[in-house]
């Protein structure tokens, strides 16, 4: 058989077409693989995020005290009093027209400040004045989800301006920075290194920010891109097969 390959001269494209075939059929069942990780995460978010509130302090409290080691999605409660005038918008277009995501830092009992992102607002609404109702004054309870902002932009975000009051990705220390600029150099080490997205039932007097803004359904397409690999290697292997005939009864 080996000699008749040769004499064919399929050898070396056989040995070519074995290793490609495993390398696309690897790929296709690496895809496989990520598409039961992702249906397993989409289930542990949908857990947490329809779970009973937890306090936010508890939480820190089970990852000693480390903000950026907290479980995603967790779904939390935390009462403070909001800083209204340190708003700061992130933008947020819609099908219906320009919007934006309204982040308020909230001063808990003892100096800590977590930023919370109470929800959207239409452009034409983006001034607190055309709001007033929401600018709740009082010590309230903000139940959300919790996530932990990304250290760096998306490759194609645009660059926040931070004197325009115009963030397109969270910087939490860049937004902190801006909201308290006069605050003394190591005054705000207890602004916590995440964001609690305010629930959709969370909505203050006038309706306004509009919470439940968390995206929870994660890209899958792990199923297609497989697919897509085990196609492709069977379609290497029905070229291989026309080409090999071709090659064998042409040397008899």
């Amino acid at each position: 058989m080996l000699q008749r390959l040769r004499n064919a001269r399929l050898f070396w494209p056989t040995l070519a077409m074995l290793a490609a075939l495993a390398v696309l059929i690897s790929l296709g069942t690496w895809q496989l693989q990520r598409k039961r990780w992702k249906e397993g995460l989409q289930a542990q978010i949908a857990e947490r995020v329809h779970a009973d509130p937890v306090p936010l302090v508890a939480v820190l409290e089970r990852v000693g005290g480390r903000g950026e080691a907290a479980p995603e999605y967790m779904h939390v409660s935390v009462t403070g009093r909001f800083r209204h005038d340190k708003e700061r918008y992130l933008y947020a277009p819609t099908l219906a027209g320009l919007g934006w995501h309204v982040y308020t830092p909230l001063e808990l009992a003892g100096g800590t400040v977590v930023w919370v992102n109470r929800g959207f607002v239409p452009d034409v609404r983006k001034a607190p004045a055309t709001r007033a109702k929401g600018q709740v004054a009082d010590t309230v309870e903000v139940r959300g989800v919790l996530r932990v902002p990304p250290a760096t932009p998306g490759l194609f975000a645009a660059q926040n301006d931070a004197d325009r009051n115009i963030w397109y990705w969270p910087d939490l220390a860049a937004m902190t920075a801006s909201a308290y600029p006069n605050a003394p150099p190591g005054s705000l080490r207890a602004v916590l290194p995440l964001v609690v997205e305010a629930d959709s039932d969370s909505a203050p007097p006038g309706g306004l920010p509009r919470g439940g803004v968390t995206r929870l359904a994660l890209p899958n397409r792990h199923l297609e891109y497989a697919l897509t690999w085990y196609g492709l290697a069977a379609t290497l292997v029905g070229v291989y097969l026309a080409f090999g005939i071709s090659r064998l009864r042409a040397t008899g």
